[in-house]
C-alpha cells in the first residue's frame, strides 16, 4: 500500500514538472534513477565557489522569446494548447499530460481507503514511534560530537546561515510598529494626496483620517488593532478582520493593496522597506504571497505593472501567487456565473504571456520571479470533502456554494501541469503548487496536498493521521510550519507537532505567516526561531537543520541555492552537505539519510523480491 501511495505521488509530481525526492525515486525504479541524476561539479572550496551570488544587471530584463500563434481552449475545466486555429477545428491539441478528473477521484479514494486501513495504521504508528526513539538515541550519542564539529567551522553560526521564510503573506509582512510608523510618516508628508474615492467624491489622506476623527498624534499600536489575541482562537473571521488597521477596510485598501486609487504606491513603499531590512540582515529571505482573486483578466497585468513600476525586485524576495477560495462570495455578488470564469481569469493571461510575451510585456518581466501558487482561506469551513466522479465540470458549477477544497486543488493542479509543460517547452520558468493545507478541516485536504503539491504550509493535522505522516516522511514532502500563527488560531504552542516532526525526520521549516498579526520585532523570522528554541530546547544543530530545510524547499533558483548550500547540494546524503555554508554537521545529515534508506529498504525489500 505504501509503495502504491509513493508511486502515486511520483506520477503526479512528474506530470506537473514538480520535484520528487530522488532517494525515494531510486527505490521505486532503480533503472530510471540513473538517467535522472543531476550532473554535479566536484566538491569546490569557498574560494572557488563563493558564498554570494554575483549581482545581476537589470533584474527586469525578460527572457527573449518570439511570439507564436498558439490557441487555448478549455476542455472540462482544463486548458488545452493548440498550435493554431486549424488544429482547434480538427480538435488536435498538443499532447501535454495531466490526470483527468476521473483518475484523480479514483486515486483520491484509493488514498482515503488506505488511511483507514487498520493494520497499516498500526504499522505506520510503530515506524513513527521508532523514528522518534531513534532520534533520541542519536542525540544522546552524538550531540557533543555535533556541537564540536559546528565549533570547528570558522565564521559560520546560526545567525549567518541562509534562512528562507517559506510562508509569509505580503499584506502582513511588516510588524505592527513598522506599519504604524509608515502610516504616521505618510500622513505627515503626503496629507494632501488623493488616496481614495468614496461615493464619487475624491478624498485626501488627511480627509480620510478626519472622517475617522484621528490625528497622527492619536495613533498607537493598540489603536491599529492588527495583532491577533485570545479572541481570534478558532475564529478565522475575527482574524481576517485584523487585516484592517483601526478596523477600517479603507485603510487596508489605501496601505495594503496593490490595486487601489494610487495603484498600490504606499504598499510598494512598505514592501521595499521590508525588503531592504532583509537585504541589510543579508542572510534572511522571504517568499511573499500576493493575491490574484480571479475576478477579471486584468488582475495579472495590474499586478505586474505595480511590481515593475514600483520596482519591488529584491535579491532576497521571491513571489508566490495566492488564490483565495472565494467563489461563493463572487457568486453571491453576481460577479460571475460559474466556476470556469475563475479558471479563465487566472490561467488565460499566463498562457497568453507564454505564447506571446509582447501581449503582456510587464507580466512577461514579472512572471520570472513568481515561483508558484498558494491556495488560501479558512480550511475549517464545513464542506463535503468527498466528491464523486460525476461532479459537475467548472462551466456547469453554478451553485451558490463554494466548491470543495479538493475541487479547487485539482483544477489548479491540472492547469498548472499543462502550463508548466508549455512553459518548459518555450524555455521559461515553471510553477509549483504550495497550498495552505492541514491547518484545520478534514483529513482529505492533506491527501490532496500529498498527491498534488510540491510542499505545503501548516500540516498540523498530520499529527492525527499516522499513515499520511509516514508517507510525508518517506516522500520527504516539505512542510512550512508557523507555530506562533497556529498558537493564535488553531493550536496552543506547546501542543504544536513541529518538534515531533523534526525528530522523526520530516522536512519541516519555520515560517512567520503574518508578522503584522503575530510578531513584535523587526526580524520576525528570528523571533520565530528564538521562541521555538526556548520552548522546545532546540540545539544549535536543530536550528541549522531547520534553516537548511527552508532553503531546500524554497523556490529560489538552483544557482542561488548552490551559493547558499554548496555547489553539490542536490547530491544525496553527506556528499550534498557543505558544513562551511550550512553549519549542519555531517553526522546529522548522515543520520537523516541512513534512517531514510533504512525505512525505504524495509518497505521495498519484499516488493523487489516479489517484483
Amino acid at each position: 500500500m505504501l509503495i502504491t501511495a509513493l508511486k502515486l505521488r511520483q506520477k503526479y509530481m512528474e506530470m506537473s514538472h514538480q520535484s520528487f525526492c530522488t532517494t525515494t525515486a531510486r527505490f521505486i525504479c532503480p533503472e530510471s534513477a540513473q538517467h535522472n541524476e543531476i550532473k554535479h561539479d566536484d566538491k569546490q572550496s569557498i574560494e572557488e565557489h563563493g558564498i554570494h551570488p554575483p549581482s545581476r544587471g537589470n533584474p527586469w530584463e525578460p527572457p527573449d522569446i518570439p511570439d507564436n500563434s498558439y490557441v487555448f481552449k478549455a476542455h472540462q475545466g482544463v486548458y488545452h494548447v493548440y498550435q493554431d486555429e486549424e488544429h482547434v477545428l480538427k480538435n488536435e491539441p498538443i499532447n501535454y499530460p495531466y490526470p483527468n478528473l476521473e483518475t484523480f477521484v479514483t486515486d483520491m479514494n484509493t488514498m482515503c481507503q488506505m488511511i483507514a486501513d487498520g493494520p497499516l495504521k498500526s504499522f505506520c504508528y510503530r515506524r513513527l514511534s521508532y523514528l522518534s526513539s531513534k532520534f533520541q538515541l542519536h542525540v544522546l550519542l552524538n550531540e557533543l560530537r555535533e556541537l564540536a564539529s559546528q565549533k570547528a567551522v570558522p565564521h559560520r553560526d546560526f545567525y549567518n546561515i541562509r534562512k528562507v521564510d517559506t510562508h509569509i503573506h505580503a499584506a502582513s509582512c511588516m510588524n505592527q510598529k513598522h506599519l504604524l510608523r509608515f502610516i504616521k510618516k505618510t500622513l505627515k508628508n503626503h496629507a494632501d494626496e488623493v488616496v481614495t474615492v468614496t461615493d464619487g467624491k475624491q478624498m485626501t489622506l488627511k480627509e480620510v483620517f478626519q472622517s475617522m476623527n484621528l490625528t497622527t498624534y492619536d495613533l498607537t499600536v493598540d489603536m491599529l488593532d492588527v495583532h491577533a489575541d485570545r479572541n481570534t482562537f478558532h475564529r478565522f473571521d475575527k482574524f481576517n478582520a485584523k487585516y484592517n488597521p483601526i478596523g477600517e477596510s479603507r485603510l487596508r485598501e489605501v496601505f495594503l493593496k496593490t490595486d487601489n486609487y494610487l495603484n498600490g504606491k504606499y504598499f510598494a513603499r512598505i514592501i521595499k522597506e521590508v525588503s531592504s531590512d532583509l537585504e541589510e540582515s543579508k542572510y534572511q529571505n522571504a517568499e511573499l504571497r500576493l493575491s490574484i482573486y480571479g475576478k477579471n483578466r486584468e488582475e495579472w497585468d495590474k499586478l505586474a505593472k505595480w511590481a515593475i513600476e514600483s520596482d519591488v525586485y529584491s535579491d532576497n524576495v521571491r513571489w508566490l501567487i495566492q488564490i483565495p477560495r472565494l467563489f461563493d462570495i463572487f457568486k453571491l455578488n453576481k460577479l460571475m456565473k460559474n466556476f470556469q470564469e475563475i479558471i479563465d481569469n487566472i490561467f488565460v493571461p499566463l498562457l497568453e504571456v507564454t505564447a506571446r510575451p509582447t501581449s503582456h510585456p510587464e507580466l512577461h518581466k514579472f512572471v520570472q520571479y513568481i515561483i508558484g501558487f498558494d491556495s488560501v482561506d479558512d480550511e475549517s469551513k464545513p464542506e463535503n470533502p468527498l466528491f464523486e466522479r460525476d461532479v459537475t465540470t467548472p462551466d456547469n458549477w453554478t451553485d451558490d456554494e463554494n466548491p470543495p477544497y479538493a475541487y479547487y486543488q485539482y483544477y489548479m493542479y491540472a492547469n498548472i501541469a499543462v502550463l508548466n509543460h508549455f512553459r518548459a517547452e518555450r524555455g521559461l520558468n515553471t510553477f509549483v503548487l504550495r497550498p495552505h493545507c492541514g491547518e484545520a478541516g478534514p483529513i482529505q485536504h492533506l491527501i490532496c496536498g500529498y498527491m498534488l503539491s510540491e510542499n505545503i504550509s501548516h500540516g498540523l493535522l498530520l499529527r492525527k493521521v499516522p499513515v499520511l505522516q509516514y508517507l510525508y516522511y518517506l516522500a520527504q514532502v516539505g512542510i512550512a510550519m508557523s507555530p506562533l500563527s497556529n498558537n493564535s488560531l488553531f493550536l496552543n504552542y506547546h501542543r504544536n507537532p513541529l518538534p515531533e516532526y523534526l525528530a522523526r525526520g520530516l522536512v519541516v521549516s519555520l515560517s512567520t505567516d503574518d508578522p503584522l498579526q503575530f510578531h513584535f520585532t523587526k526580524e520576525p523570522l528570528m523571533e520565530e526561531y528564538s521562541i521555538a528554541a526556548q520552548v522546545w530546547k532546540l540545539s544549535s544543530c536543530d536550528m541549522c537543520e531547520l534553516a537548511r530545510n527552508s532553503v531546500l524547499m524554497s523556490g529560489f533558483p538552483h544557482k542561488m541555492k548552490q551559493y547558499w548550500l554548496g555547489p553539490n547540494y542536490t547530491k544525496e546524503g553527506v556528499a550534498g552537505n557543505d558544513i562551511t555554508r550550512t553549519n549542519v554537521p555531517d553526522i546529522r545529515v548522515a543520520f537523516r539519510y541512513e534512517t531514510l534508506l533504512d525505512e525505504l529498504s524495509n518497505i521495498f525489500k519484499a516488493y523487489h523480491k516479489s517484483g
